[in-house]
């Protein structure tokens, strides 16, 4: 079964602004982590996402596309990447989330992925 799961974190924290040496090493344990997912033979995706400043938000009302910036979520922690693994268990999920560099200061939010067959919509 695929799992995503969805890393949050405190990206305001000067501690870990890129060049620091705090910086440096988490970025060593995503890539240990990174390459222990590879290696296990269930990584199906992995991508980090760009500064919150940079999202903008789409909501259609009455027809009309609005768009205003950011994500505008009430919390200090963001939506920084994820990782979608194809696992057993919910349980086996859970175990590699832990490992997930930011599970000690943010959050990671465990998300089964809905499979489908989409093949009758010509896809």
């Amino acid at each position: 079964m695929k799992y995503i799961l969805l890393i949050y974190g405190n990206y305001s924290d000067d501690s870990t602004a890129p060049g620091s040496p705090e910086f440096d090493a988490l970025i060593g344990e995503y890539i240990a982590f990174t390459n222990a997912v590879g290696e296990a033979g269930i990584l199906g995706a992995s991508e980090e996402l760009d500064d919150p400043a940079t999202a903008r938000t789409l909501r259609v009302r009455d027809g009309e596309a609005r768009f205003t910036d950011g994500p505008f979520i009430e919390s200090k922690e963001h939506l920084g990447g994820f990782y979608l693994i194809d696992v057993e268990s919910f349980e086996e999920a859970a175990k590699w989330a832990a490992q997930i560099p930011d599970a000690r200061t943010g959050a990671i939010e465990i998300r089964p992925v809905m499979e489908r067959d989409y093949s009758e919509f010509g896809g």
